[in-house]
């Protein structure tokens, strides 16, 4: 078979010394993947952290997980650098649905990605023309069954490695050149080794008759292949085998060798280990679900890089990670004859996400994009609070209790957000001391409803007669579908009573978030709260200074666009507020004016879009002043949108609707169902 000079190993080597391939092994290119999108240095809860925007590309990414992405890259990185990791897996333990495979499979998917980049791109040889050694019937062409890099043949061209060296600096490679490419040397695989000393036999040790016989070919990247990026998910007792990893011997290649003690009657393709061999990931789901003997092949694998079989080795350059659920994980440790495999992972926990601010991003996944259709054909409406409903349901569940902090407050407090006068190292305190815990089940989000029940809530709430009936996805609906979630999927009943406990307190920011849009409505205005907040905080910034004129009107610089504008301060609208927030003494006024200005002063250099609408209180007095001045107050509203037999409440009530239907998002069954829920007196604080 003619091999053309671009196919030829010398014509592979230039290219790789005028750097126009590369040679690393696995670890390298997965770090070098990573950190060629950079580092961004953020604060998270309290704490500072680093995040990596290549865990943020394209329409579905991974969401939230700081710790364990920096675990991970660091894990990466030492193998990488030919620290202990090299010689490890790395296995993701944490509760079902909280994205571990998911965050797998989006590496995997990265990777593929990455090296279908020509400088990227993966390389490997195959011995052709194996008819004319006449030891090899029908078989003409053998590539190397785990897909060993050319530079793994030169470095192995001579039975001498200080020969093989030599010939390598005099196609010119530099000492230090070959010092990085020897870090990554290992020996040929069992079949190839032998293939290429029949090879070396034939042509008297000739390397230029020999390399006539080697052909360079790209690594196939096919995903259904599991070459490249290969999966591995655990089976029971009777299926599963130790073929399925490390392949088994072919009747058809064995009629066709002479010698049948030839290695290459071996299949070992068949397995998942040999296609990632050559710079691959292999993901083993449910690691510690496997039987013994498959967990006892994973151990040689991860600590020698071997494939073995029948005496025969097949060393492997791939990255090993696993995941597991807290349960399995739990009983496998309970057995100490499988200690030594736990020692050769990195283990790596991983809690449910717990800001409910990313929760709205993962709760976008669960809703799906494309538009729902009813049973008669209709589209179906998203309520516009059904995100921030769904969100706050599920991020409740998975926060624990403590005596220091309300759920809640935990909540605000994880996501950035202000919890009155709570501070943010309490919430630290409480998560380092969840997180050493012995029972894992105990720890910082470990507990909760997973991306999975949220998935079956929205389903619950699409099967719902009257979502279809009224053609809306109406937010309300999802705590019904929540509590049938809790009842049908969670068996623990301590866990049930809390979960019932921490549904009450969303139902409670779910009905403050309702007064919001009811407020905004009823001025016609879909800022009109965010509005006269900010209008507080300005005027009590201004309220104090020397420049400060006669008139009272006070001149700031909006940080959002970065204009001058003015505002009028009004003293009575001020103490208003502050008497509704139940300050009552000037000292107590002026104390909470400073942690405004304080709050304000922090946020607005690193946010300038911050609202301090996440101050529930301060939101609250404001709401109820400015509604107070135009109607009399909240009940008096009440009052009027549910009587509608007075001509001018009802002419109230339409007007809403349309600013609702025109401005907020609503459509007509989820307005109206949301004026009707504001009208009852269920789940106020």
């Amino acid at each position: 078979m003619e091999v053309k000079d671009t196919e030829r190993l010398y014509f592979h080597l230039k290219e790789v010394l005028g750097s126009n391939r590369r040679f690393e092994n696995a670890a390298q290119g997965v770090s070098r993947m990573i950190l060629e999108k950079g580092v961004e240095k953020i604060a998270r809860a309290g704490r500072t952290t680093y995040d990596f925007p290549f865990f943020r590309q394209g329409k579905r990414h991974t969401i939230g997980w700081f710790e364990e992405i920096s675990d991970f890259i660091n894990f990466v990185k030492d193998a990488a650098e030919g620290g202990s990791s090299k010689e490890m897996a790395f296995v993701l333990i944490g509760e079902p649905g909280n994205g571990k495979t998911f965050f797998v499979e989006y590496v995997c998917s990265q990777y593929r990605q990455f090296l279908t980049q020509p400088l990227n791109r993966k390389y490997t040889f195959e011995f052709v023309s194996l008819e004319g050694l006449g030891k090899y019937g029908n078989i003409r062409v053998a590539q190397s069954q785990t897909f060993e890099d050319p530079m793994i043949l030169a470095m192995n061209l001579f039975e001498s490695g200080d020969k093989s060296r030599e010939h390598l600096i005099q196609l010119g490679f530099s000492e230090s050149s070959l010092e990085t490419i020897y870090r990554n040397f290992r020996p040929l695989g069992a079949c190839t080794e032998y293939i290429w000393n029949d090879i070396r036999t034939y042509c008297d040790g000739d390397p230029e008759k020999m390399l006539a016989f080697v052909r360079i070919v790209p690594v196939p990247i096919a995903e259904s292949l599991g070459t490249v990026t290969g999966k591995y998910s655990a089976r029971d007792k009777i299926t599963a085998s130790a073929t399925d990893l490390l392949g088994e011997e072919e009747i058809a290649r064995t009629l066709n060798l002479e010698d049948t003690t030839n290695p290459y009657k071996y299949d070992v393709r068949i397995g998942a280990l040999a296609r990632v061999a050559g710079g691959g990931i292999h993901f083993s789901d449910e690691l510690f679900r496997n039987k013994k003997d498959l967990v006892q092949i994973y151990l040689q694998v991860i600590q020698n890089r071997n494939i073995e079989l029948k005496g025969y080795k097949w060393p492997i350059d791939t990255l090993v990670i696993g995941t597991s659920n807290n349960d399995v994980y739990n009983q496998f440790t309970a057995d100490k004859e499988e200690a030594p495999i736990k020692d050769r992972c990195r283990i790596c926990y991983v809690s449910h996400n717990t800001d409910y601010k990313l929760q709205r991003h993962l709760a976008s996944y669960a809703i799906g994009s494309e538009k729902k259709m009813s049973v008669t054909g209709d589209v179906l409406h998203e309520d516009p609070n059904l995100n921030y409903a769904l969100s706050v349901a599920v991020t409740l569940t998975r926060l624990i209790r403590h005596d220091k902090l309300t759920p809640v407050e935990m909540m605000k407090l994880e996501a950035g957000e202000i919890a009155g006068e709570k501070s943010v190292k309490t919430l630290a305190e409480i998560k380092e001391s969840a997180n050493t815990s012995q029972d894992v089940t105990k720890r910082w989000g470990q507990r909760g409803i997973g991306h999975r029940g949220l998935g079956r809530i929205v389903q619950i709430i699409l099967a719902m007669p009257e979502t279809h009936e009224g053609k809306c996805l109406f937010a309300r609906d999802c705590f019904k579908a929540a509590e049938r979630e809790i009842l049908d999927y969670v068996s623990e009943a301590v866990d049930r009573e809390k979960f019932m406990g921490d549904l009450k307190e969303a139902r409670k920011l779910y009905r403050k978030e309702i007064k919001t849009s009811i407020f905004n409505a009823y001025r016609d205005d879909p800022q009109a709260i965010r509005k006269d907040v900010l209008a507080y905080i300005n005027m009590i910034i201004g309220v104090g200074s020397d420049q400060l004129g006669p008139d009272k009107m006070w001149k700031y610089f909006d940080p959002q666009t970065g204009e001058l504008k003015s505002i009028k301060i009004d003293e009575r609208f001020i103490e208003s507020v502050e008497t509704r927030l139940g300050l009552t003494t000037a000292e107590r006024k002026e104390s909470f004016r400073n942690s405004m200005r304080k709050i304000h002063g922090q946020k607005i250099s690193t946010d300038p879009n911050y609202d301090f609408m996440d101050n529930e209180a301060l939101v609250k007095a404001v709401t109820d002043v400015r509604l107070e001045s135009d109607v009399a107050g909240a009940g008096s509203l009440v009052g009027a949108l549910a009587n509608q037999t007075n001509e001018e409440n009802l002419r109230v009530r339409n007007r809403m609707i349309d600013t609702m239907l025109g401005k907020l998002g609503y459509c007509k069954t989820c307005a109206q169902k949301t004026i009707e829920y504001f009208c009852e007196k269920e789940d106020e604080s």
